[in-house]
């Protein structure tokens, strides 16, 4: 078995595929949980006629649903750059820097997988 970089190890190769398709699947279901939470706040505060805007108790339903949106945002980057890799993957231009062309290394790939860039750039 040979490895689609010739820097990497046939053993490398296949532990950066395992570790990109781990953390993708992580990033959908991370995605599809968070849009389940903000649909149920969304539906919780359109059933209640709660003042929450002036509720000494805590945190506002506004607040929530903010903090949830933000959080959905930011898994659904996540899920989307994901997917971006493993087109690369795909196109056989994986772990390739976007601004140099030079090989990113393992350990970064490992630590970030979806990655576009070596450590010199980033």
């Amino acid at each position: 078995m040979t490895s689609g970089r010739a820097d990497l190890s046939a053993v490398e190769f296949d532990a950066l595929r395992d570790r990109l398709l781990q953390v993708a699947e992580r990033a959908r279901r991370d995605l599809a949980s968070l849009t389940g939470d903000f649909n149920a706040i969304v539906a919780a505060s359109a059933q209640s006629n709660a003042d929450d805007e002036h509720d000494p108790e805590g945190s506002t339903i506004a607040f929530e649903r903010a903090q949830v949106s933000s959080l959905t945002d930011r898994a659904r980057a996540a899920e989307s750059e994901l997917a971006q890799a493993l087109t690369r993957w795909e196109a056989g231009t994986y772990g390739y820097c976007e601004i140099c062309g030079a090989p990113i290394g393992y350990e970064r790939l490992l630590a970030r997988p979806a990655t576009t860039r070596c450590i010199l750039h980033a």
